[in-house]
């Protein structure tokens, strides 16, 4: 196994802070043009449950996990700027866990596919250790549904440089 790479960018840890650290990603918020598109996207196409609405402005907060909610999506309108095109600084795409077999992923595959009007399919890979398909919601934002694959070792360094093989679903 090789050693994780030397950080030469310096960093201060003040006295008494040394077990403060990052416990969990709590949730993840997107700015969407038309909120009920983008929870027909999100709930209807996905399953994710739509867990808050609040009456005071257009949002809606979904949970499938632990915490008080995974995504919140809050609507800006159509007159919004939208995602630029490309390679760019910021979020490539978020990931979300839609099963644990071929079969579940190929199933979610159906689903994407039967909602043209919502979703645009962008890709499907072989990562190694995850199956995965890429789609573009309605507002263009990338997310990964995946299945793990099986037996892979986590532990492994090396795991995020299997190179990536064409996954036929």
């Amino acid at each position: 196994m090789s050693e994780a790479p030397t950080n030469t960018v310096t960093h201060t840890i003040p006295a008494g802070t040394e077990d403060v650290r990052v416990q969990e990603l709590g949730h993840i918020v997107l700015y969407v043009s038309n909120l009920e598109r983008s929870v027909a996207f999100y709930n209807g196409v996905l399953g994710w449950p739509v867990r808050m609405r609040p009456n005071r402005f257009p949002a809606a907060g979904f949970r499938a996990g632990n915490t008080h909610h995974d995504l919140l999506l809050i609507e800006v309108g159509p007159e919004a700027a939208p995602l630029p095109a490309g390679r760019r600084l910021g979020m490539y795409h978020f990931g979300v866990k839609v099963g644990t077999t071929d079969d579940e992923l190929r199933a979610m595959k159906a689903r994407l596919e039967a909602n043209p009007d919502l979703v645009t399919v962008v890709g499907q890979s072989d990562h190694g250790m995850t199956h995965s398909l890429y789609v573009h919601d309605p507002d263009g934002n990338e997310v990964e549904l995946y299945i793990d694959v099986p037996g892979v070792d986590w532990d492994d360094p090396e795991i995020l440089a299997t190179p990536t093989q064409p996954l036929n679903l």
